[in-house]
C-alpha cells in the first residue's frame, strides 16, 4: 500500500511540475479575441439580386420524376458469412503444411 501511495505522489508531483515548466509559463493565461474571417463580397445586406452561381463554370441540371432501381445498377450479391467461412476453412485445409513439428 504504501508503494502504490508513494507512486501516485510521484506521478501527482510530476504532472504538477510539468504544468509549470522552468518557471516559464508554456501557455499564456490572458484573453485573447478571436476574430471570425469575413467574406464581404458575399456576406453583405443588399436588396434581392439575380442569382449567383458559387460554382463559376458549372451549370445546375434539374430533373423531374423517379428512376427505377434497374436503371441505377446491378445489385451486388454478396456471400454469406456461414459460406465465406466454409470457403476459408477449405483454402486452410489445402494449404501447404509444416513438414516438422517441434515440441519442447
Amino acid at each position: 500500500m504504501k508503494t502504490v501511495l508513494f507512486m501516485f505522489s510521484m506521478f501527482c508531483a510530476t504532472g504538477a511540475l510539468a504544468q509549470t515548466g522552468s518557471g516559464v509559463a508554456v501557455l499564456n493565461g490572458d484573453v485573447q479575441r478571436f476574430d471570425m474571417i469575413s467574406h464581404p463580397s458575399r456576406a453583405n445586406i443588399s436588396a434581392l439580386a439575380q442569382e449567383q452561381s458559387l460554382i463559376s463554370s458549372s451549370t445546375p441540371t434539374i430533373e423531374r420524376g423517379e428512376r427505377p432501381l434497374w436503371e441505377l445498377g446491378t445489385i451486388k450479391e454478396e456471400m454469406s458469412l456461414g459460406e465465406a467461412a466454409r470457403l476459408q476453412r477449405q483454402q486452410h485445409a489445402n494449404d501447404k503444411k509444416a513438414p516438422v513439428v517441434w515440441h519442447n
